[in-house]
């Protein structure tokens, strides 16, 4: 297999992922900037699947090629899941992700069992092929809040979203990306393109 899909992102850190991982296949995934085609979909749908679909089709329509779109987010099992879909904006806007995980800690400050700070990073992505058929793959890492950020990476939620004794930014590139909720979707792509 040797052919390009795009990635309906500029995200560096998402291309890196992904591309690493399909250069096996020899699939050369370019960002939406390389294919040349720049659109900014609303994300209007109420699960990962719809918003990675709506952002996958977008692209489809446009340059007829195959793609690739995700959609992930953190649940909180004492928030009724929230903030999930709304996970990039749950603050408004402009906020950083510090606001975000912040706002997390403040709204568990009373929570002081570990076990009710029960939580999972949720990614879906949506493969639409040459054909135009939807396909989709779900990651879940489960884990759990912790009581303080910890970690030197400050990506997303990842100080806070605690996998064993550890936060997601107390660990390597590496050690993320084996359980990661990304990962774990990619993977599921992986296998599935393999088969093709």
């Amino acid at each position: 297999m040797n052919k390009n899909i795009i990635l309906a992102s500029n995200n560096k850190h998402k291309i890196q992922e992904i591309k690493a991982k399909l250069r096996v296949l020899n699939i050369d995934v370019l960002s939406q900037s390389e294919s040349g085609c720049n659109i900014d979909v609303e994300e209007n749908g109420t699960t990962f699947a719809e918003n990675a679909a709506i952002k996958a089709k977008a692209l489809y329509e446009i340059l007829k090629k195959p793609v690739i779109a995700d959609d992930s987010g953190l649940e909180v099992d004492y928030l009724d899941g929230a903030p999930g879909v709304y996970s990039a904006r749950f603050c408004g806007p402009d906020a950083t992700d510090k606001d975000k995980y912040n706002k997390i800690l403040e709204l568990l400050k009373d929570v002081n069992d570990i076990k009710k700070r029960a939580a999972r990073f949720k990614c879906v992505i949506c493969y639409i092929d040459e054909q135009g058929k939807e396909h989709f793959f779900e990651g879940v890492c489960e884990g759990r809040i912790s009581f303080e950020p910890k970690g030197d990476s400050n990506f997303g939620y990842d100080p806070i979203f605690l996998v064993g004794d550890r936060t997601f930014a107390e660990m390597s590139e590496e050690e993320k990306n084996k359980i990661s909720h990304r990962g774990l979707a990619i993977d599921k792509l992986f296998k599935y393109l393999k088969k093709q």
